[in-house]
């Protein structure tokens, strides 16, 4: 009886997560005509594919293995649920027999069906593999299989998102690594910088040094010093060099700061 509850909630739960995941997914390629509701590194991701299926599989696959660890190890689903494994599968789906992406990957109204499906049976099964493992294998897995997605996410896919800046060109590739290396070093994980490096990079090359290109590197130089600030990276960072904090920057930290 246990089983089938939670089977009934998980496919309700899941048609609603995929719709939404792949309606969104399908209308971020429509943006700014439209409203999107996605990620960069979705919409990058799937680009990388370039509408073959099996790549569109595989990749979702890598992540599924990683969201599978986390629902049985912690009990909670990764945002690869949602930014990785559903919209990828959909369009796989959805490619095996048409590969033309603006009637299948760009369809807001197929890749929603189809996500729907893929998140009814993905949530489902991440939840009853859950939920039927025993206690003390589960405490298992936190300490084995957790650390290990843990460490896909922090040490290789820094390294892939690197590597996409480089190959998108001196300007990407050098503030792809500048930026990464200050996420890294102030938000413990190198994409979000390197994700940035690109976006403004390209932008840079693409329409050269405007306002809009310039108000983005400020934007991104303003969000490090204040992501910096709130963690408490100044004061570590002060601390490293062996130098005394200024009582009056301690003060301030007191008030405004972490």
């Amino acid at each position: 009886m246990h089983i089938l509850i939670i089977t009934i909630e998980s496919v309700v739960v899941g048609l609603l997560v995929g719709l939404a995941t792949g309606v969104g997914a399908a209308r971020m390629f429509n943006a700014p005509v439209v409203q999107a509701l996605g990620a960069f590194r979705t919409l990058g991701e799937m680009n990388a594919c370039e509408g073959d299926p099996a790549s569109h599989f595989s990749f979702g696959l890598g992540f599924f293995f990683n969201a599978w660890a986390s629902a049985v190890g912690a009990g909670a689903f990764t945002q690869d649920v949602t930014h990785r494994v559903i919209p990828n599968w959909a369009a796989s789906l959805l490619l095996i027999k048409n590969k033309n992406v603006a009637e299948t990957v760009h369809n807001p109204k197929k890749m929603g069906i189809v996500g729907a499906i893929v998140g009814a049976l993905l949530v489902t099964f991440l939840n009853v593999t859950s939920s039927s493992i025993p206690s003390s294998l589960q405490v298992t897995a936190v300490k084995v299989l957790v650390p290990a997605a843990t460490l896909l996410i922090n040490t290789v896919m820094p390294i892939i998102f690197w590597l996409a800046a480089i190959d998108a060109g001196r300007r990407s590739g050098l503030l792809g690594t500048i930026f990464g290396g200050l996420a890294a070093l102030i938000m413990g994980n190198a994409v979000p910088g390197t994700v940035l490096g690109i976006l403004v990079g390209k932008g840079v090359d693409e329409i050269g040094w405007t306002k809009t290109t310039k108000l983005m590197l400020t934007a991104t130089i303003l969000l490090f010093v204040l992501s910096g600030f709130f963690r408490g990276f100044d004061l570590s960072a002060i601390k490293a060099f062996g130098v005394d904090i200024p009582q009056w920057l301690k003060e301030f930290h007191s008030i405004f700061g972490s």
